[in-house]
This record gives structure tokens, C-alpha cells and sequence, in this order.
């Protein structure tokens, strides 16, 4: 299957007060045109580090290693300039906070339309007022003419996450990059927004890259999982071999920490102890498409 995004031995370092701290280690992975392909972790695991060294969004101090292919064209080698025409074109991101990612005191149409002009300058101001209600429409935001000219304020915390995904999508990307999309929402609005997530990737066959901390959600969207510890994948194999075959003692921790309608509740929930050794052996494949690190 041909590869839209070839991730290869990326490590990402900061420096904080003088000392190193390397939370991206040597890296690995590819996303084909199409695929839904997941990064899960705990908190601090290298997962969002990872994503937004996709895009070049790290502090510009964050010190790079590897290569990050998108059609065999190295990102992590191009001008900003250049790198600006391919974020928001060929690969877009949702964040986990629209509140925190839309400007207030714009328009959400404005902020839209921006997305459409910063890409294709050339459209006229009627056309990109008519995307944008396409957009709108497109996530299910009722009577979008009418809110076109509405500040993220007046939408409730589930319609501005869905505004985030129109502006991620209204260039239509090869690539979507979904960075903890649901972590803020109820249960109901959660299961609305991985649904609409879903329809629009067949519908427009981007591939995305899901990143999020709960095995529950992510067996929903994701067709392959990376599993990361401490900065480094410790597993790798499609969704349903880590559920029903998981092989790292970390990946078994994670999925017995979630609560089922079987669960004890006298009994504490799995977890992983915080001084567990790293895994700093080799990625071995012991079925198809399955990968496993080894303790050294």
C-alpha cells in the first residue's frame, strides 16, 4: 500500500534549565492515503510532541532529528515558507481546545474563510462565503448563514469542536491530524464527533492520524495503533490484534485500566508502576503487522 506519510527515526529534544529532555525517541511510522492509523499513550508520552513535529508547529528552540516524509518530500528540509503552502492544504490539524485554537473575537466564518484564502487567493469573496456554509453545513451547524457572522462563544463546546473540523477540512487535506478531538466533550457529543469524524474521512478519503489516551475511542476510529511510552513506540499492529492479542506488558496495562461493566469496584483498576524500565531493545514483528519492543 503506498505511503502518504513516512515517519522515520524521529526524536524530538528540548532543553529546559540547561538539561536535555528527549520526548520524541527514534519514531517510526506510516500512514497510507486513506488509513486510519492512531498514536495512544499516557500523558507525556511523546504523542502530541509527535504530531506537531509533523507539521512544524514545535518551538523553533525544539531540536529535530529524522525525516518526515508526506509524498516522499521531506518536510523537515523545506523553508518555513514553503512549509506554510503544504500546513492547512495538504495536512490540517483539529486541536484539542477550539477555545483555545479559534481567535474570540473573530467571526468563526471569518476564521474560516481565512483557512480558504490563505491557500487559494485567487477565489472570489462570494465563492469562499459559499464554502464556508458548505463547511458549516458539512458538520452538521444548523442554519450556517444565519451564525456565519456568530463568535465561537455563542456555540456550545461540541458545535465549536465541529467548526474546528470544517476549517480543518474546508481545503480538503490529504491529511487530518485529530489531536485528542473528544477529550473535553460528554460521552453523547464524544460518540457525535467520532461519527461525523468518520463519515467525513470516507467521504473525502483523507487519511488521519488520531492521537488520544483512550483505548475506548480510539477502536473507533483507528484501523492500525502505535502504542507509546516514555517517547518511544513500544507496540504496533492493526486495532483489533492490540485488543484481542495485546503483547507489551505496558499495552496489556493500559487496556486493563479501562473500566468495563465487569469490572471489580472493590478492586483498584490496573496500572502501570511510574519506575517500570524503559524498553530500549528492538522492534520485532512476531506476527504480520505486528510489532512488539523488547526489554533489553
Amino acid at each position: 500500500m503506498h505511503s502518504l506519510l513516512q515517519v522515520d527515526h524521529l526524536s524530538v529534544t528540548f532543553n529546559s534549565d540547561g538539561a536535555q529532555h528527549k520526548a520524541v525517541d527514534d519514531v517510526s511510522f506510516s500512514i497510507a492515503a486513506g488509513e486510519s492509523f492512531a498514536l495512544v499513550g499516557e500523558s507525556g508520552s511523546g504523542k502530541s510532541v509527535t504530531s506537531l513535529a509533523i507539521l512544524r508547529l514545535l518551538d523553533p528552540r525544539a531540536k529535530v532529528a529524522g525525516s518526515i516524509r508526506f509524498e516522499q518530500q521531506d518536510w523537515l528540509q523545506l523553508p518555513e515558507r514553503a512549509m506554510r503552502a503544504h500546513r492547512g492544504r495538504d495536512a490540517s490539524m483539529i486541536f484539542q481546545d477550539p477555545m483555545m485554537a479559534l481567535n474570540p473575537v473573530m467571526s468563526i466564518g471569518r476564521q474560516i474563510a481565512e483557512a480558504i484564502r490563505a491557500h487559494q487567493p485567487g477565489v472570489s469573496g462570494k465563492e469562499v462565503r459559499q464554502r464556508v456554509l458548505d463547511a458549516l453545513e458539512s458538520v452538521s451547524i444548523p442554519e450556517p448563514a444565519q451564525r456565519f457572522a456568530d463568535y465561537p462563544h455563542q456555540f456550545s463546546g461540541g458545535q465549536r469542536q465541529r467548526i474546528m473540523i470544517a476549517m480543518a477540512l474546508v481545503n480538503r487535506p490529504r491529511l487530518l491530524i485529530a489531536d485528542e478531538p473528544t477529550t473535553a466533550l460528554d460521552v453523547t457529543v464524544q460518540a457525535q464527533i467520532l461519527a461525523l469524524l468518520r463519515h467525513l474521512k470516507e467521504r473525502t478519503n483523507a487519511a488521519l492520524l488520531f492521537i488520544s489516551h483512550d483505548l475506548a475511542v480510539v477502536s473507533q476510529v483507528a484501523g492500525r495503533v502505535a502504542v507509546m511510552r516514555r517517547g518511544k513506540i513500544v507496540e504496533i499492529a492493526p486495532t483489533k490484534q492490540i485488543f484481542s492479542n495485546p503483547q507489551h506488558a505496558y499495552t496489556r496495562s493500559l487496556l486493563a485500566a479501562v473500566p468495563t461493566m465487569h469490572s471489580r469496584r472493590d478492586a483498584p483498576l490496573a496500572a502501570w508502576t511510574v519506575d517500570a524500565p524503559a524498553e530500549d531493545g528492538e522492534l520485532v514483528e512476531t506476527s504480520p503487522g505486528h510489532w512488539v519492543r523488547a526489554a533489553c
